[in-house]
């Protein structure tokens, strides 16, 4: 008998809300509110794009039910393994057995490491919401709150914007910015993520302006 039958968008989400809280969280940045964040971004990219709500919705709670370190080198397979679980629990709660396949590609495929190319309208979204929580105001925290936590430094004394130098994440959070944070916003799928992609990407480069003055 099923606990609780999913058969609207509300109980979808207060579902999956209550599920994701009682996830084993590695960082804050990927916490519930990270969670919230996406579910708001891919929500806002799929009206704007015309995708399929009960499948994005549905990815973007539980895209993070699984998750690893950042140094764990499992991190890799934690969409995959995140995809297994999340449609396991929709299976079990009622959700629409026609929309599974699709639940399980977009969580798949919304991971930066994994690097499996998006088949749906639905996948982009989800993994372009997921990105987008990267960039920007938040984007920068999350920087600094995962560095710091892996004992990486502000910035490089010698050369702080990776001028002259392949950036180095492990050493640096400003190099992160360089060696992925500026890579995943040209790497937006849907013409809506982009649009917002493009506003966050000028506060990141504004807030390396001002870092720029602070330091020199």
């Amino acid at each position: 008998m099923l606990a609780i039958k999913i058969n609207s968008l509300e109980i979808l989400e207060k579902v999956c809300h209550d599920f994701m809280s009682q996830q084993i969280v590695h960082d804050t940045a990927h916490d519930i509110n990270h969670i919230k964040r996406v579910v708001k971004n891919a929500t806002i990219i799929a009206e704007a794009e015309k995708a399929d709500l009960w499948v994005v919705k549905a990815a973007a709670w539980l895209h993070d039910c699984v998750t690893f370190a950042k140094n764990d080198p499992r991190n890799s397979t934690s969409s995959h393994l995140a995809a297994k679980k999340a449609v396991e629990f929709l299976s079990i709660n009622g959700f629409p057995e026609h929309k599974l396949e699709s639940v399980f590609h977009a969580v798949e495929a919304h991971s930066y490491s994994a690097n499996i190319t998006t088949k749906t309208l639905e996948a982009e979204v989800v993994q372009d919401a997921d990105r987008l929580d990267g960039l920007g105001a938040v984007g920068i925290a999350r920087c600094f709150a995962v560095s710091g936590k892996l004992g990486s430094k502000i910035y490089h004394w010698d050369d702080p914007f990776c001028e002259t130098r392949t950036p180095n994440s492990k050493t640096s959070a400003i190099d992160h910015f360089y060696e992925k944070l500026f890579k995943t916003a040209d790497s937006m799928k849907t013409k809506h993520g982009k649009l917002l992609a493009k506003h966050r990407v000028e506060f990141m480069e504004a807030y390396l302006n001002q870092l720029g003055l602070e330091i020199d």
